[in-house]
């Protein structure tokens, strides 16, 4: 019959459960370190409105100093140009917009708002929108110190001829505003909550099995040097 050392099993399920547990945290963002947010809903707009692609870091992160890339990530690069580059929808870099890289149907028609930077809003607005606008768009920082450092949002152009217009569906979905947090807070609070939860569990674990092991090792000892009685002789009566 198989016998369990419940010593060793007690080592060992306190140690897969260190392991566990410093993987988590090393694969946890770090508590403060900024990620790029966009939105999670397409953005709906019409031929000839000005559309804001809704971006920022969370936490805020002054990024006024660094580089901020939107660019078509489905765009194919150009087959002539040998180094295969790909232009860009808007770059900021070095406190000012490169045009130089420009895609050529996007000069003069975006912007970013400069002076929300220092918070960390990236959002694009693009103005006079047409048709050949829609498709995915990338916010990207290239040298953001996270492992999160782009999202993607998406453009949907519909005709307003195309539009269905009905008492019990929304005329017409608003841009999300990129200073609302109300999700992002509640996001927020529900990953520490997760994280803080984990990590209780994980210290209980790994405390259960220490005194598990230890008490185990005393009750072993016990058993393995057992007390003995002391009997005291009596001396024979005269």
């Amino acid at each position: 019959m198989f016998k369990v050392d419940f010593e060793q099993f007690s080592n060992m399920f306190t140690f897969w459960t260190f392991i566990l547990c410093l993987t988590f945290i090393v694969w946890t963002p770090v508590e403060g370190q900024s990620e790029v947010i966009g939105s999670t809903q397409p953005i709906i707009a019409s031929p000839g409105d000005d559309v804001i692609l809704p971006c920022h870091l969370d936490p805020e992160f002054n990024v006024k100093g660094l580089t901020v890339e939107w660019s078509k990530p489905d765009l194919k690069p150009d087959p002539s140009d040998r180094l295969s580059r790909v232009a860009y929808v808007h770059l900021y870099r070095d406190r000012r917009e490169v045009p130089d890289m420009k895609i050529p149907a996007y000069l003069n028609r975006t912007e970013l708002f400069t002076d929300e930077l220092e918070r960390g809003n990236i959002s694009l607005k693009i103005m006079n929108v047409t048709l050949a606008d829609e498709g995915r768009y990338r916010c990207f920082i290239p040298k953001l110190e996270s492992r999160v450092q782009f999202a993607i949002v998406e453009l949907v152009v519909e005709s307003k001829s195309d539009e269905t217009w009905t008492t019990e569906t929304p005329l017409h979905l608003q841009t999300p505003d990129p200073t609302d947090e109300t999700d992002v807070e509640g996001g927020r609070h529900s990953r520490r909550a997760l994280i803080s939860g984990l990590a209780i569990g994980c210290i209980l674990l790994i405390f259960g099995g220490l005194v598990g092991g230890y008490l185990f090792k005393q009750r072993r000892q016990k058993t393995n040097h057992p007390k003995h009685d002391i009997v005291e002789s009596k001396s024979p009566s005269v």
